[in-house]
């Protein structure tokens, strides 16, 4: 399975609207994925330390449920979060044929800092 960014970004918007910090979401939809595709891309988030998050465990059952996002999940949502400076982030790494989480967040980064120093004058 291929790991999609777009569901990174849309599994750690989800999370980030759990109402509580130490419960976990039973049940995570997100248009147009399936429960598999879901479930392992909350591993994959859980397993890079952006989410908390709690495995299932049965014969025949994956399941991974996400419970909250850690420091660095939410400074990745940060930076990503707003679909401009989302859309402008893909189109880089599509550009570069080639990217990491560490890259696309730095990416989004250096958009933010440049609209920051537009916007204020102020050189950062």
């Amino acid at each position: 399975m291929k790991r999609d960014m777009n569901l990174i970004r849309d599994i750690l918007l989800a999370v980030e609207r759990n109402p509580s910090p130490t419960e976990m979401m039973q049940e995570l939809e997100v248009p147009g994925f399936n429960d598999d595709d879901v479930h392992y891309h909350v591993e994959l988030l859980a397993k890079s330390g952006m989410l908390t998050a709690h495995e299932r465990q049965a014969i025949g059952l994956y399941a991974w449920h996400p419970i909250a996002l850690t420091w660095e999940g939410h400074d990745f949502l940060d930076a990503v979060r707003d679909p401009d400076v989302w859309a402008k982030t893909q189109k880089g790494a599509e550009a570069a044929k080639g990217f990491t989480v560490d890259l696309l967040k730095d990416l989004a980064k250096g958009l933010i800092k440049k609209q920051i120093e537009e916007y204020t004058d102020v050189k950062l």
